[in-house]
């Protein structure tokens, strides 16, 4: 059983159609569906045929909405109702394999960590890097010593480089205290460690956590745990929507690592399902995938 704690999110999924030009009309292919990268992992997690629990926080009349979107996934939810600000939002725009993130945070904001009862906690608990840039440190640092009381591993996905920086790289470091298995993408990597090469991050933030997966898009990852350091090729897969290919990769390493698997092999797994995510458009599986 895993434990998903962070951010639900409503996606405006903005794919142009040709260069934008300031001040005029851009032909342009916009979807709205829910998303935010915990309830996105929860959901390819749950498509593996794990129990998952998802926590998170929404405006009052979104709850239904997202709870049942939740559920058509396989997820548990357990959605707390803010009534006074409105679910996060965030305007992805695509173009190509790059994407650029307009985010409100909205009720993201308010969730309190320590309403969640000890009987959601399974073998592991993940936590959006979102949640950290959101919540008290010391709401954090209570939820991980808690999870490692209750016997659960304790994930993290540090989910973006701008809002690292802006929060200060040593202090996200100081919040991650305690967490057992980081996900960085490269570019989070580069941040947290001020390592370039990927041998140099996972070395540098092994020192701090148990198992590093360092995510490299068509580079592959890099891993780094009991095993030694390990670098996989990426699979090939034609790119429509980056959009939650690494939470896609994180529910397929995390599932493999938690049944006893080898790093290599939890991260093969990892790689084959990001290459399934990068071909669906938006960050959560396609119906035929879901449990």
């Amino acid at each position: 059983m895993v434990l998903v704690v962070g951010d639900v999110i409503d996606d405006i999924l903005v794919r142009p159609k040709g260069p934008i030009r300031p001040n005029t009309d851009v032909d342009s292919e916009i979807r709205v569906s829910p998303g935010g990268s915990a309830a996105n992992f929860a959901c390819w997690m749950a498509s593996l045929h794990t129990k998952v629990n998802f926590v998170g926080r929404v405006a009052e009349t979104d709850v239904d909405k997202h709870a049942n979107n939740l559920k058509s996934f396989g997820v548990k939810p357990h959605l707390q109702s803010d009534q006074k600000l409105p679910t996060g939002s965030i305007v992805v725009l695509v173009e190509g394999e790059d994407r650029t993130f307009l985010t409100d945070r909205g009720a993201n904001k308010n969730l309190d960590v320590s309403l969640i009862p000890d009987e959601l906690f399974g073998n592991l608990v993940y936590i959006s890097g979102y949640s950290l840039l959101s919540l008290q440190p010391i709401a954090i640092a209570k939820l991980i010593e808690r999870s490692h009381e209750l016997g659960a591993k304790v994930a993290c996905d540090p989910g973006s480089a701008g809002f690292i920086e802006d929060f200060g790289v040593k202090k996200f470091l100081g919040a991650l205290s305690g967490v057992d298995i980081l996900l960085p993408n490269l570019e989070e990597g580069r941040l947290l460690s001020g390592e370039d090469r990927p041998e140099l991050i996972c070395g540098f933030l092994s020192e701090r956590f148990e198992t590093v997966a360092l995510t490299m898009g068509n580079q592959g990852c890099a891993v780094q745990g009991g095993e030694g350091f390990l670098r996989l090729e990426a699979t090939k897969a034609e790119v429509i929507d980056p959009t939650g290919a690494g939470d896609a990769f994180a529910a397929a390493f995390l599932a493999m690592l938690g049944k006893g698997e080898s790093l290599e092999d939890s991260a093969a797994a990892g790689i084959r399902q990001g290459a399934i995510a990068v071909t669906l458009s938006g960050g959560r599986p396609a119906p035929t995938l879901r449990s």
